[in-house]
């Protein structure tokens, strides 16, 4: 599988997913609504693609393929350290 068809069956599970699941949570009073970098299914599909991969760590599959490789499929890709804090 493609990392486009990978992407485009990750956005169709979150288009259909996500209004469940933001109607299911919990009020937490004042919470921050700042959007990320990446879309939700930009970050799934880089963990599934993850997930595929030969990799046996994030970390080594971030710096040494996500941010070499597929930046111009992902443009607006963060440094790992900043993405592990968002994860």
């Amino acid at each position: 599988m493609s990392l486009l068809e990978s992407f485009c069956d990750v956005d169709d599970f979150l288009l259909s997913f996500a209004p469940q699941w933001r109607a299911s949570q919990l009020a937490a009073g004042k919470q921050r609504a700042r959007a990320g970098h990446l879309c939700p299914s930009e970050v799934m599909t880089i963990l599934v693609h993850f997930h595929q991969s030969h990799y046996r760590t994030f970390k080594a599959y971030y710096t040494e393929y996500v941010q070499m490789h597929l930046t111009s499929e992902f443009p607006q890709l963060v440094s790992y350290t900043r993405r592990a804090h968002r994860l």
